[in-house]
């Protein structure tokens, strides 16, 4: 989500170049027309002793702001989501408990910072309160930040396209409509896997949840929301950006989710995880290497089998249920559905 600064030797890539320039563009306009940042938060997470916050400037109307307007932000179609002008470059101001530290989001308007605590944090739910001076008046908005305690012991990464609703990713032209022009209400959630998470959290109730995406995070709203309706246990977003970067017109999905799980993993140590996703995102290989780069933290891993074969597809997963590393054994277990999955996972020792 965060974009590094680049070295002044560094030349940056034509679409960035491009796109800082559009956006300085419509920032100046919309200004003229009265339209002032606003902030929009996403749930961070952390450990007693530091956490990582996660929020984004943008620019909207007067009064395009509270409760009723991000339930209806929610609700838009999927292609209004992205019709969003970042405030680049603005100071905000971060108070959380006693602490108190000033930043400035990047290109793109993002504020992603991991910070030291004076005075650990207690377990659970906090409220961090940013504000952004910049502008006729403060703003002011309030995020969550999760914050796990020693002994939490047991958590699950989900991925969320395909593996907690149907999205259809690996077919690019009805992915692209279920994403730009179905309504949010639309979407529908993959049989079983809410009453999945819901056993796993039965079985672990200080189990935590993290719901890993290559998607945008332009779509946190409607993702949330979807997450609440069916009934899934809450958890932080790890989402990304869609625009361009310092090198590059894209992204890479894999890379984002790679270093997300590196992330999680460097700063639970404690948390044995188990890991949800599917066959048509690269998801078996990407766990994979994870297994190989921390071995004996992952319990189990979990894919949902986008065809109906009972394999996942091959060479993505280990199917032996042994450790590339030659450490403990990794389960994988493979599933067309969250009854299937949970079947397969009651047989593994410690999940369910």
């Amino acid at each position: 989500m965060a974009t590094p600064t680049p070295h002044p030797s560094q030349r940056l890539h034509l679409a960035a170049v491009v796109e800082d320039r559009l956006y300085a563009a419509a920032g100046w306009l919309l200004g003229h027309l009265g339209w002032r940042p606003r902030l929009e938060t996403y749930t961070g997470y952390g450990t007693p002793d530091r956490v990582r916050v996660l929020a984004r400037v943008l620019l909207a109307p007067r009064g395009h702001a509270g409760p009723e307007r991000e339930r209806a932000r929610a609700a838009r179609r999927g292609f209004r989501h992205f019709l969003t002008v970042p405030a680049p470059h603005r100071t905000v101001v971060l108070r959380l408990g006693d602490n108190m530290s000033e930043i400035v989001s990047d290109r793109a308007g993002y504020v992603d910072v991991e910070l030291p605590v004076t005075g650990p944090l207690s377990a659970g739910s906090r409220t961090a309160v940013l504000e952004c001076p910049d502008g006729p008046g403060p703003v002011r908005a309030e995020a969550e930040i999760l914050v796990l305690g020693d002994d939490v012991r047991f958590g699950v990464v989900s991925d969320m396209d395909d593996t907690t609703m149907v999205t259809a990713v690996p077919r690019p032209l009805l992915a692209a409509w279920n994403t730009f022009v179905r309504h949010a209400s639309a979407r529908r959630a993959v049989p079983g896997m809410a009453e999945l998470y819901r056993t796993v959290r039965e079985a672990h109730p200080d189990a935590t949840f993290f719901y890993l995406s290559t998607g945008a995070w332009n779509t946190a709203g409607t993702l949330r929301a979807f997450l609440a309706r069916h009934g899934y246990p809450a958890g932080p977003l790890l989402l990304t950006d869609w625009g361009p970067t310092l090198t590059g017109w894209f992204r890479s999905g894999p890379a984002h989710k790679e270093a997300s799980l590196d992330l999680l993993m460097s700063w639970f140590p404690q948390v044995r995880w188990l890991l949800v996703g599917d066959d048509g995102q690269r998801d078996p290989e990407i766990y994979d290497r994870v297994v190989r780069r921390w071995p004996g933290r992952v319990r189990a891993v979990a894919i949902r089998q986008l065809t109906g074969g009972e394999q996942v597809l091959a060479g993505n997963a280990p199917s032996s249920g042994e450790s590339p590393t030659g450490g403990e054994p990794v389960p994988t277990v493979a599933g067309r559905d969250g009854v299937e999955l949970a079947r397969r996972l009651g047989e593994v020792p410690g999940v369910l």
